[in-house]
């Protein structure tokens, strides 16, 4: 079934559908749109039903159906009217019947969300300035009803990080009555605001924003305890470390699209937020207190495995990688390095010591070339004589003078 098809067998039944949301936002701005979320209104429930015999009914709380259209399974919902009744977003009192697109738009977050198409006469349906605010950059609230999922306030927060809008006073004034209610949200879906923001163009904004809105120290007690860190102004020109880290965790974004490695370059200098203020501007030992930092916020945040992992390798290491010297320990690395590919790769722990530092050594330069080489010395080597610690012993020696042979080599080049 075609679009067309599908809007004028809505049509002949009396109703209108139009395509929602995110679609109609980048087609506005010009971008490729993704998924198309299409909305109908003025037909009942059983009548769609018995029009679209294959439509799968998903929505438990409202009507939302899964339907092929173009080949591709999209989502239909019947425009909606939500009245709070309750904490969080399962709070809502939901119903469908009579509900005109205008009042489906207007119980949406932001303007630029805010707007339809009418799929049949390709009519923009813009009753609250959606447009006129993309063309200014600008993010503003729809209306009250912003602020009644909490969660909308870190979904702001990533849309100005994703689009580097401005954000309105009106929209920091609704995210600011989200506060109470966010303490109460799951982790997943913070979790999941978070992993989305950190895929966007500048990431450091979600957090600009939120502690714009008052609200980082709330949700990422862990970053916000970076501000007003004071570090050595001949390292660190930028500021303190929440500065660093706002600053560096960009500078990975434009490396990667991969959230685990943004996380890791955010979190790398986590430790700095616990420094007792006697001790600065320096940070003794913020590898080790940052690992403890890590665990403490990953018990309340329940992070993927791998993301943990790769997070505290990368604060376990990247202070001393760049600053190697030694055979044995920089083949120490290497090897660790091979271990934790199943985590981070090897290059993006060089993305986030490149951000941080500025150069790499050559070891990390040409890691697979020094890996293959050390990788050749191997158990099929081994005297028969060894036995035991012996044997591991010998290996570790080995590989570190295969290791000191090729650093010798590079360096007389």
């Amino acid at each position: 079934m075609t679009e067309r098809e599908f809007s004028e067998r809505i049509a002949e039944a009396g109703g209108t559908a139009y395509i929602v949301g995110g679609w109609v936002r980048d087609w506005l701005r010009g971008k490729a749109p993704h998924d198309k979320d299409y909305v109908v209104v003025g037909i009942s429930k059983d009548n769609f039903i018995n029009m679209f015999r294959d439509a799968k009914l998903i929505g438990n709380s409202f009507p939302v159906f899964l339907l092929e259209i173009h080949g591709v399974k999209c989502e239909v919902a019947f425009a909606r009217r939500e009245t709070k009744n309750g904490t969080g977003y399962r709070g809502f009192d939901i119903s469908s019947a009579g509900v005109t697109i205008e009042e489906d738009l207007y119980r949406r977050d932001t303007t630029i969300n805010s707007m339809a198409v009418n799929l049949l006469t390709g009519e923009l349906v813009d009753p609250y300035g959606g447009k006129k605010d993309i063309e200014k950059h600008l993010l503003r609230p729809v209306s009250e009803h912003f602020s009644e999922d909490p969660v909308r306030a870190l979904r702001a927060a990533r849309q100005g990080a994703q689009l580097d809008y401005l954000v309105s006073d009106e929209l920091i004034a609704a995210m600011q009555q989200c506060k109470e209610e966010l303490k109460l949200e799951p982790a997943e879906r913070i979790f999941g605001e978070l992993k989305k923001a950190l895929t966007a163009q500048k990431p450091s904004n979600f957090f600009r924003i939120l502690q714009r809105a008052g609200l980082l120290n709330d949700l990422f007690p862990e970053i916000y305890a970076l501000i007003g860190k004071s570090q050595p102004l001949e390292f660190h020109p930028e500021g303190d470390a929440f500065e660093h880290i706002m600053n560096l965790t960009d500078k990975v974004a434009t490396m990667t699209d991969n959230p685990v490695v943004v996380f890791c370059g955010l979190v790398h200098d986590i430790g700095k937020g616990v420094t007792p203020r006697e001790m600065l501007p320096h940070h003794y030992d913020h590898e080790k207190t940052g690992l403890q930092v890590l665990a403490e916020w990953n018990r309340r945040a329940k992070f993927p495995r791998a993301w943990v992992r790769s997070a505290a390798l990368v604060i376990e290491e990247h202070m001393r990688a760049p600053l190697l010297k030694k055979a044995g320990k920089i083949t120490e690395l290497i090897l660790l390095l091979d271990k934790m590919k199943k985590y981070i790769l090897p290059e993006d722990f060089c993305k986030i010591i490149m951000a941080d530092h500025g150069s790499l050594p050559i070891y990390l330069e040409e890691y697979y070339d020094l890996n293959n080489k050390i990788m050749e010395v191997n158990g099929a080597m081994v005297p028969k004589s060894l036995t035991g610690r012996q044997i591991g012993e010998w290996i570790a020696h080995k590989r570190a003078d295969v290791c000191a042979k090729w650093l010798k080599e590079r360096n007389t080049h």
